[in-house]
């Protein structure tokens, strides 16, 4: 049985790593003129910003058929933009494995010198990565992990029980002092690893206050999804307190099926992060009073991070002089207090 720490210890234990934007750091060690052994900074910040040899980067990820995966996208083309020594080599978005494997094989006799691969399918995808790390090429594995450790160099990764974990315990803070309260769920698609992992985190932290999961739906992280099981939903409760909707991209027709059914007793909480989302929260004239970011910039920081291990870089004030082989993002909610600071990161749905 899968083993979970305390919702509060697990969330403060969150990493936290988004690269796009903020200077790098090449980190060593060394000795002093005097023989001391020292710990030695290596270049600055700037320095290591600085234009280098240029690198080919080869980029593939799946077909853009909702807003997130559109936002992934972009941003790795203004992350790869954004640097003069980075050449990108783009294949076409995909949601065919075979496609998607014939891609990277192209890059593999290309010679790029790191490829950032967001899979339709991390197992399916696998092979192909292993074959491109044997052959020298790292591999930055974003968002669904391959099935093997050997495929990929470093895993940039959203936090999906972190997601659940945030949403449980924002929830909990509104409603602590009602040990009755209807908490409501609606989910994405259950067979996903991804939205069993939110459910297991939303669980726990809800379970850490005293409330538990009452009513729970899925969809399909589509707007027709959204609102047809929220319909069904709704006339099967009368009462509710809080909802979790795990996506603003399916958030759209949840709202939807709110509004067409006159109900506005209880506040919800979105997943994700999106603009629209986030203009509600901030125009407050809604149910939906908070979202969850899972990050859309994990291309775009597999793209950075791609570029460092090329140079034979390592992030921004580490010593150790190379790049992890897995950071997992933070997963904030997003209030009407803070709206502000994330906003200008948020996808259109």
């Amino acid at each position: 049985m899968r083993s979970y720490l305390k919702p509060r210890t697990r969330l403060a234990l969150t990493g936290v790593a988004l690269l796009t934007g903020i200077g790098l750091l090449a980190g060593c060690t060394g000795s002093s003129d005097d023989g001391d052994d020292v710990v030695n900074q290596g270049t600055t910040t700037e320095e290591n910003a600085e234009t280098g040899e240029t690198v080919t980067i080869g980029f593939s990820g799946p077909a853009a058929d909702h807003g997130w995966l559109g936002a992934i996208n972009s941003g790795a083309l203004a992350a790869a933009e954004s640097y003069p020594d980075v050449d990108l080599k783009v294949a076409e978005g995909t949601n065919d494995v075979n496609a998607q494997i014939a891609a990277v094989e192209t890059f593999i006799n290309d010679g790029v010198d790191a490829i950032v691969l967001l899979p339709s399918d991390g197992a399916a995808l696998t092979e192909v990565a292993i074959q491109a790390m044997e052959a020298g090429i790292p591999v930055i594995n974003v968002d669904r992990e391959f099935s093997s450790p050997f495929a990929a160099r470093t895993t940039v990764l959203g936090d999906n029980y972190g997601m659940g974990v945030s949403a449980g315990t924002y929830i909990c803070a509104q409603l602590g002092d009602t040990p009755d309260a209807i908490v409501a769920e609606i989910a994405g698609i259950d067979a996903l690893p991804l939205t069993q992992d939110r459910s297991q985190g939303f669980s726990d932290a809800l379970e850490d206050c005293g409330l538990e999961v009452g009513p729970r739906v899925a969809a399909d992280f589509t707007v027709q999804g959204g609102e047809a099981v929220t319909s069904q939903l709704l006339s099967a409760n009368p009462k509710i307190d809080a909802i979790w909707n795990h996506d603003d991209d399916q958030g759209i027709g949840v709202l939807a099926a709110i509004n067409a059914a006159g109900r506005d007793e209880f506040f919800m909480v979105g997943g994700a992060g999106s603009r629209n989302a986030m203009e509600a929260i901030e125009a407050d004239d809604s149910v939906l009073k908070a979202t969850v970011i899972y990050p859309s910039t994990q291309a775009a920081d597999g793209i950075a991070l791609a570029r460092l291990i090329a140079q034979s870089k390592t992030q921004s004030d580490l010593i150790t002089p190379s790049v992890p082989n897995r950071i997992v993002l933070d997963a904030p909610v997003v209030t009407k207090d803070n709206v502000a600071e994330f906003i200008d990161l948020a996808f259109a749905s």
